[in-house]
Parts: structure tokens; sequence; C-alpha cells
């Protein structure tokens, strides 16, 4: 009759360390892979955040770069006798209506006509149901971005009363003198409303990075 073999663990202790190993092996590179899978999203939020905050601003500033040199000479040309009724504008979305400038806050920009998306992307934009600083009553209402494409209204909330600001058109040189500024709903219409002296609105978002609200700046023309 056979001896009977004493049971031997080792093999099957081997066994069971190989698969612990290979499985260790599968959960590294699975980490491995889902590591670079992070890194490589990261990378793409924060490149699409780059992008938005300073890489639209260079679309904007060669929208400037084209608009300017051609409206600036037409700065001041026409005859205000032959200034048109707002009825009468041509309202060509993207089209330069005027340059607007705030010293304390270092604005100088090309406002286009219309606030849609592609005009904004050129610089501020002016509401086109709004008046036109040659109008001697109506406000003139403009639209600009405080994070994106250039950012033309970054630091509107650091404006005060009696701050300038300068509208140049065809049709001469608008001053205006701040008198007020408050935040409000995105809906709230009435901050455009029609006046019956001329008069300047400024919107903006606020806070900044977020479209909550609305800051606005209300300003005087100064004859």
């Amino acid at each position: 009759m056979a001896e009977a073999r004493p049971f031997d663990p080792q093999p099957l202790m081997n066994d069971l360390r190989k698969a612990v190993q290979r499985r260790r092996q599968r959960q590294g590179r699975a980490l491995r892979v889902l590591g670079v899978v992070f890194i490589l999203g990261a990378l793409a939020v924060g490149g699409y955040v780059w992008w938005l905050l300073w890489g639209t601003g260079f679309e904007t500033k060669a929208a400037q770069n084209d608009l300017r040199p051609g409206f600036e000479q037409l700065i001041g040309t026409k005859d205000k006798e032959s200034v048109p009724k707002a009825e009468k504008v041509v309202d060509v979305p993207g089209k330069p209506v005027m340059i607007i400038e705030i010293p304390k806050i270092d604005v100088d920009y090309v406002v286009v006509e219309g606030t849609d998306t592609q005009s904004l992307k050129k610089g501020p934009g002016h509401y086109t149901e709004t008046a036109y600083p040659w109008q001697n009553q109506g406000a003139v209402g403009i639209a600009g971005h405080r994070t994106t494409y250039g950012a033309p209204f970054w630091a509107l909330d650091r404006l005060e009363v009696g701050d300038e600001i300068t509208l140049a058109t065809e049709y001469g040189v608008y001053e205006y003198r701040v008198t007020e500024s408050k935040i409000t709903t995105p809906t709230n219409g009435r901050v455009l409303r029609w006046t019956d002296e001329p008069t300047l609105v400024l919107t903006t978002c606020h806070p900044r990075f977020s479209a909550a609200e609305r800051l606005i700046v209300f300003a005087e023309r100064v004859d």
C-alpha cells in the first residue's frame, strides 16, 4: 500500500501570490489610465477656461484693430444739422457707431451696433432699440462683456458719481457724467427706458464670472 504524502501548501501559496500580483498589476494599470484621463480632462477644462477668459480677447482685439482706423477718420466729419432720426439709422449688426472712452477705468473701445453674440465679440454693443448720442432725448444703451472677449466692462463697478464718459461719433463728441449705479435682474428692461433728457446706460454681467445679475451705470449728457 502506497504511503500517503503529506500535504504541501507551498504550490497553492505560490499560485495565490501570483494571482494577487496579477490583480495588483491590473489595478495599477487601471489607476494609471484613470490618472491620465483625469489629467487630460483637467488640461482640457483649463484650456477652455483660459480661452474664455483670455483667448477670446485676441479675437476682440483683432476686430477692434480692424474697426478703429476707418472709424476714427469719420469722427465729427458729418454736419450736426444732417443728423438722421433714430428710425432712419441703418441698424447693421457689427457696424461701428461710436467710440467709448472712460478714463478712470482705461476703457477705449469702438462700440458696434447690436448686442447679439457675434456683435459683442467685436466689442461693446449698442442696444438698437435705444437712442443715439446725437439725439437730444432718450437713453443711449451700451452693453459689454465683463470677463470674456476683452472684458471691456471688467471694472465698471469702480465708476462713481461724477466720473467722465465720452462717446465720439460721426456727428460729434458727447460728454457724460455718471449719476448712479445699481444691481438688478437680467430681465429688468426698465433700465433702458426712454428719457426726456439725453442720457447713457451701460450694462454688464454681475458679479464677475456670473450672469445671475446685471450691473447698470447711468450717466447724463453734459452740454
